[in-house]
């Protein structure tokens, strides 16, 4: 697999809006879906993020990008960075280190994540953004310091972790929640020619002469065995 941009979804969005690429040649070359890129051009996905210039990140060349506009079938291909960097292996467990100039952005991200991405666990967060479970529990019920002016923002758009983390994270969550047993079903509905048919009468109108015609023939028999 290759390697992507640095900022994959503000990668894609803003090639959507400054390029005339397919969604196909964004989403390959950002490590993205389709529909996703489909998303972020009908402001569905993606919603506040901020375009990053891969351009000037030294991510794309014009050329590239002109080439692939004029080919739909062309595949965009990362720029070759003239500087290489070591790899940093943490060697410690703990809390990701970020830098000073980013922590500042830190609950902004932990808001979005608890927004976002309820089912993620505190330790999780712990990884992604590097910060304390106090400070998570102090967002959450809204008693940081800071409350009223906190913005749920992406932390893979501030940097402070990778695409590739944030998924790992969130695959993990889904695969450790509980399953959810249906409920049983309550009782079922009438038949439509039951509920709608006409109620029988439980007391019909007594014929008070029929009644005593009755209680009269009854009353004969009685009345000729005197005679005799």
């Amino acid at each position: 697999m290759s390697q992507g941009p640095l900022m994959p979804k503000a990668t894609a969005v803003w090639l959507v809006e400054n390029t005339s690429l397919a969604f196909e040649q964004i989403a390959d070359f950002c490590h993205l879906h389709p529909l996703e890129v489909k998303g972020i051009a009908d402001g569905e996905v993606a919603a506040g993020i901020k375009g990053f210039d891969p351009i000037t990140a030294g991510q794309l060349t014009r050329e590239e990008i002109e080439k692939a506009q004029k080919s739909p079938n062309h595949k965009l291909k990362i720029a070759v960075s003239k500087v290489k960097l070591p790899e940093v292996k943490r060697t410690t467990k703990g809390p990701r280190y970020t830098p000073l100039s980013r922590r500042q952005d830190r609950p902004n991200a932990i808001l979005w994540l608890l927004r976002n991405h309820p089912e993620l666990k505190d330790a999780q967060i712990i990884r992604l953004v590097g910060t304390t479970k106090s400070t998570i529990q102090q967002i959450r019920d809204r008693s940081h310091w800071n409350s009223g002016s906190l913005q749920p923002l992406d932390p893979v758009t501030l940097a402070l972790c990778s695409q590739i983390d944030l998924d790992f994270e969130v695959g993990k969550a889904a695969k450790d929640r509980p399953a959810v047993v249906p409920a049983e079903s309550g009782p079922t509905l009438l038949p439509t020619e039951v509920s709608t048919a006409p109620k029988a009468e439980e007391h019909e109108d007594l014929d008070q002469d029929a009644v005593f015609a009755k209680l009269k023939g009854m009353q004969r028999p009685h009345e000729d065995d005197d005679e005799d």
